[in-house]
């Protein structure tokens, strides 16, 4: 019985802010703490706020990109420490679990220090070489790269877990009938993954969009939509700011669900 309660008690307290905010969204008054019942102007007001948009299409692009460089690179990785040997993959787990497990803060100065000391580096090379050519500075494509990093190891987790339960009879067979490896890649290997390929997608979109910590070290002047909601709030809580979060939360909760759905859909299958 307590150890019921106890689970309760957690989940309420885990849900019940986001709740809140997600009513708060809903408020007729000015006041993003005072709730008067009930409006959705606010949501109105969110999207056609130009720097709420801005933000969000920016937020948007980084998660996209991000998200196919960290499904390419981390299938990969996965595809090449199935060849390696047993002490090295045992290194590269340690590594790939310790990015996943490392603070956000951590990495989101290691890699603004890491991106500092290579500018510092190739810039003056790059204004000899090319005077017109634009000074490397922090950005997007900082903020692609950092993301991608990141991503790639929950990719890795997904995948990897994903083709260690394959059935290698049917590669075996594939080889059997002459099928060159490639071949065998593309029409047994990849439509038993493509479900963990796409859940992996889905995850690194979610984590790349909803970050604020990593981001806020190595944007330099651009502006994403957790960046935009913090600088926000520094003036007080809104309801046009509940109403984003709301937008963020319901995105974020469908995104999940969808690359849980794949995994279980494919684990499933291969049980039946």
């Amino acid at each position: 019985m307590w150890l019921r309660t106890y689970s309760t008690s957690l989940y309420l307290f885990l849900y019940l802010p986001i709740a809140l905010i997600m009513l708060f969204s809903f408020n007729a008054g000015r006041s993003g703490l005072a709730f008067e019942c009930c409006s959705v102007q606010w949501f109105g007001r969110a999207f056609s706020n130009p720097f709420i948009m801005e933000a969000l299409g920016n937020s948007a692009l980084i998660a996209s990109c991000s998200a196919v460089l960290a499904t390419l690179f981390g299938t990969l990785a996965v595809f090449g420490l199935q060849r390696a040997g047993a002490k090295v993959r045992l290194v590269f787990d340690a590594l790939t679990y310790c990015a996943i497990i490392i603070p956000g803060i951590v990495i989101g100065i290691s890699t603004l220090i890491a991106f500092i000391s290579v500018f510092d580096l190739i810039n003056p090379l790059l204004a000899q070489l090319i005077p017109s050519f634009p000074k490397l500075n922090m950005g997007f494509f900082t903020v692609v790269a950092a993301h991608s990093l990141f991503t790639m190891a929950l990719v890795m987790v997904i995948v990897r877990s994903r083709v260690d339960s394959l059935d290698k009879a049917l590669q075996e067979a594939s080889a059997d009938l002459y099928a060159p490896p490639l071949e065998t890649f593309w029409r047994v290997t990849l439509p038993q993954i493509t479900p963990a390929i796409m859940a992996g997608f889905l995850l690194a979109f979610t984590f790349s969009f909803d970050d604020f910590i990593i981001a806020f070290f190595v944007a330099g002047p651009e502006t994403t939509l957790p960046i935009y909601i913090f600088s926000s709030i520094r003036r007080g809580v809104t309801p046009e700011i509940n109403a984003v979060s709301t937008v963020i939360i319901c995105a974020s909760l469908a995104l999940l669900f969808t690359s849980r759905y794949l995994q279980n859909r494919r684990t499933g299958a291969s049980h039946a």
